[in-house]
């Protein structure tokens, strides 16, 4: 795959690495000097393209048009919108993807600009913060459908609604289904039968809108964290 990333600050550079470490093309471009010079020290030369991520001759130059991916990371909202919507439309990459600095503006960022998926940091700290407050000890592991659905999993604590229960009993969510029990270092099938023990480690495919009702059922009935 090949990922065209625009801005070669801290994120930037980050993402060029780890998708370079998976065996991925990449190509960061950067219009800062002092930021382009620091690029050189961490990345192939080969990765870096000096210029502006929302100039069309410096996209083409960098090979946009078979890119699979646009990253816009800048520092600068404007920036990265109109960097998104010039990969959108001007030279149809499949998948756009860009960071919101403000949250003000984040109103912007739609799939009409050519926005695919818009990271907001400040909603995206928020999130994690009534998350974490919301299913104690309960662990994402993956999200799917940008979010909407999570796979997650959480110990079964003594004296818990799920402690000593058969699954069948449960009376799970409804947009819920549980996908593997580990118990003792030996995977179990989740059938309607098996009774769910204290430290019984439960994975889940949740909705999000429902992940705290799953935690009530395998955490603590009380003083959670």
């Amino acid at each position: 795959m090949f990922v065209l990333i625009v801005g070669g600050g801290k994120t930037g550079s980050r993402l060029a690495g780890l998708l370079l470490a998976a065996q991925h093309q990449v190509k960061v471009i950067e219009s800062r000097p002092e930021i382009t010079a620091k690029l050189q020290a961490e990345l192939p030369q080969e990765c870096i393209i000096f210029g502006d991520g929302d100039d069309p001759k410096v996209l083409t130059n960098a090979g946009i048009r078979r890119a699979n991916a646009f990253v816009a990371v800048t520092g600068d909202d404007e920036d990265n919108l109109v960097a998104c919507t010039l990969a959108r439309f001007e030279f149809s990459v499949p998948r756009t993807i860009t960071r919101v600095n403000n949250p003000k503006n984040a109103w912007l960022f739609t799939p009409e600009m050519g926005v695919d998926v818009a990271l907001n940091q400040a909603d995206l700290i928020a999130h994690l913060v009534a998350e974490e407050m919301s299913i104690g000890d309960m662990m994402t592991l993956l999200e799917l459908r940008k979010g909407e659905f999570s796979l997650v999993e959480e110990k079964v604590a003594p004296g818990a609604p799920a402690d000593g229960t058969a699954i069948r009993d449960l009376n799970l969510p409804e947009q819920c289904v549980l996908t593997a029990i580990i118990r003792k270092g030996q995977v179990i099938i989740p059938r309607g039968d098996v009774q769910l023990q204290s430290s019984d480690e439960v994975i889940g495919l949740v909705h999000r809108s429902q992940v705290a009702q799953l935690a009530a059922i395998l955490g603590r009935a009380s003083g959670r964290r």
